[in-house]
């Protein structure tokens, strides 16, 4: 039988498993909160304990705490952002809005480690929540633990795709292909040229996003209670963002309005619009190159995947594009994510937004899987997969929308008469141009030359 301790808070006694770091607060939102399995991610708990160091490093300066309380603290959240003791944090994502278990559960777990460190009680209170309150914490918390995710692992898989399209965009650029909208055929144009539209989808993404991050360094630490910072000396914003800023390398300041940033979340919404907008864009990626894939003799087989599995367990020999569907799947993931957010991000009742957990897991959900998505493409989709030269030279020359390049010499009217010609007996727009006007073979060799079309 697992074997228990009495813990106390403000509401009586709480019986709490004796090996847990947590305590009573913690234990309540156990008992409370069986909605799912879904817990914070590491990330984010990891973001809170920053915000726990910082604090107690401000507060030291500040001579509001004693040097070994504080420093105990910060020996302690280190272990926390270091990984260590993450069975300790088990509150589940569907919990009160303002994520108040959440931060309790770090400064439970914190007091606990410092406790030990220093050899004397330390409060998660009085001393690890000193100068704070959760309504200023986990709104930091949700903005330290997305700009780190987005600096540390989106960003870098954006760069990784988007080189990766660049050097693909030129490995094909002499390669010229049918061109397709409305799924139909239309003017010719060169792999490299449709490559580097995807790389240019990629660099915007990147370019809007690197314009959300300086707002994502923006923080609600030192508002407190509902903006005021009621408890936090008048010093205490500026100093924590100082010494988060030294921790993290990242260069954090306090938001120019708490009451803004602690009754909205209007900066986490605009980031997973923007990381909805690069789902989007990874989609129509994806979903180009199944097409393209498609077949290999039934579909358009203008190129080969890399073969990385069987595709069917009653179809031998069939392979499917399986990192483009599987990228598909992640968009659909963030657009409902973005969804999830923006319905949060409503939520804003007076002083507080009281969906802040949902909005922490989503986001921080949302970087996680487009950082992968973008490395599975670079890695395992788009450098290695093949042309089949021979069904895109097939199409390139039935093509009957070559006859736009006509239009000028012979007029539109004309041009079609001739495509509907070609396209109905099955031959060439050259052959069957050269029977119904009066151009010679050379010139409609020259008007009509595929790769002269794309303006490459």
């Amino acid at each position: 039988m697992t074997s228990f301790r009495i813990e106390h808070d403000t509401m009586g006694e709480v019986h709490v498993p004796a090996s847990a770091l947590y305590g009573a607060q913690t234990q309540r939102a156990i008992n409370n909160f069986h909605v799912s399995d879904l817990r914070l991610p590491a990330q984010f708990i990891q973001a809170v304990a920053q915000i726990k160091k910082a604090a107690a490093q401000a507060n030291l300066q500040l001579e509001l705490l004693d040097e070994s309380i504080a420093n105990a603290i910060v020996q302690a959240s280190d272990a926390i952002i270091s990984g260590e003791h993450a069975d300790q944090f088990p509150v589940d994502v569907f919990q009160t809005g303002s994520g108040t278990s959440t931060n309790m559960n770090v400064n439970e777990v914190i007091a606990h480690l410092a406790s030990e460190i220093a050899g004397k009680k330390i409060h998660p209170n009085d001393h690890v929540n000193m100068s704070q309150s959760s309504n200023d914490t986990i709104p930091s918390a949700i903005h330290i633990s997305a700009a780190l995710a987005c600096e540390e692992k989106l960003f870098p898989a954006i760069e990784n795709l988007h080189t990766c399209l660049l050097g693909k965009a030129e490995q094909l650029t002499d390669i010229v292909k049918t061109g397709r909208t409305h799924l139909m055929d239309a003017m010719p144009l060169t792999f490299g040229q449709e490559i580097s539209g995807w790389a240019s989808q990629i660099e915007g993404n990147y370019v809007r996003l690197q314009t959300s991050l300086s707002q994502l360094l923006q923080l609600a630490q030192g508002g407190t209670a509902v903006g005021t910072g009621v408890n936090a000396h008048p010093y205490f914003a500026d100093l924590f963002a100082k010494k988060l800023s030294e921790n993290t390398d990242t260069p954090f300041i306090p938001a120019n309005n708490f009451f803004a940033v602690m009754s909205a979340q209007d900066t986490a919404v605009a980031v997973s619009g923007q990381l909805k907008t690069l789902a989007v864009s990874l989609m129509k990626i994806s979903n180009d190159l199944r097409w393209m894939n498609s077949g290999p003799l039934a579909g358009l087989g203008e190129i080969s995947l890399q073969a990385l599995q069987p595709g069917s367990s009653i179809m031998p020999g069939k392979v499917n594009p399986v990192i483009p569907e599987a990228v598909c799947m992640v968009c659909a993931q963030v657009i409902g994510n973005d969804a999830s957010i923006s319905i949060a991000g409503q939520s804003g009742n007076f002083q507080l937004n009281v969906m802040l957990p949902l909005i922490a897991y989503n986001l921080l959900q949302s970087i996680e899987l487009l950082s992968n998505a973008c490395n599975q493409l670079a890695e395992n989709a788009i450098p290695n997969f093949s042309v089949n030269q021979t069904n895109i030279d097939k199409a390139l020359a039935c093509n009957p929308i070559l006859v736009t390049a006509l239009n000028s010499t012979i007029g539109y009217e004309k041009a079609a008469a001739i495509a509907k010609k070609a396209y109905q007996e099955g031959r060439s727009i050259i052959e069957v141009a050269e029977e119904e006007t009066d151009l010679k073979r050379p010139d409609l060799e020259r008007l009509l030359n595929p790769k002269s079309l794309t303006g490459a």
